[in-house]
């Protein structure tokens, strides 16, 4: 009696369709996948070397109902021009003071103590962000 049997002879007639499915799947995959780091890392290194400002708010005080002191400490590239916008808020988080403060100097540290004017007496003061000019 002979056995019967159930699949071809390995190796005999090549790859089954679903082989060629899966590797087929694996290459699309892993081009996809590279892609997407590519992507991530192009943005990444756009967004850490396009900013020719950053700040940081070391403290604030509310000196008076109509006023507060931030202590604000900014890096820029020496030839960088630009803008610091801060801005203070009330207790209701309603915004009662804002300035923009320029950085034009041909410096690439700035340790300034700046004063924001306010409408009410503030409870906070905040780094809303930073801009280079053009």
């Amino acid at each position: 009696m002979t056995a019967v049997r159930e699949q071809l002879p390995e190796g005999r007639y090549g790859r089954s369709a679903d082989e060629r499915a899966d590797r087929g799947l694996r290459i699309a995959g892993a081009v996809l996948g590279v892609g997407l780091l590519a992507m991530v890392g192009w943005f990444g290194y756009d967004y850490v070397g396009g900013q020719r400002i950053s700040a940081e708010m070391i403290k604030w005080d509310v000196t008076a109902d109509d006023r507060v002191e931030v202590h604000l400490e900014v890096r820029k590239d020496k030839d960088a021009k630009g803008y610091c916008t801060l801005r203070s808020r009330a207790a209701d988080g309603g915004e009662v003071g804002r300035r923009d403060v320029r950085f034009d100097a041909p410096v690439s540290r700035v340790d300034q103590v700046v004063t924001v004017r306010t409408t009410a007496r503030a409870t906070s003061a905040e780094l809303a962000g930073c801009t280079t000019d053009g």
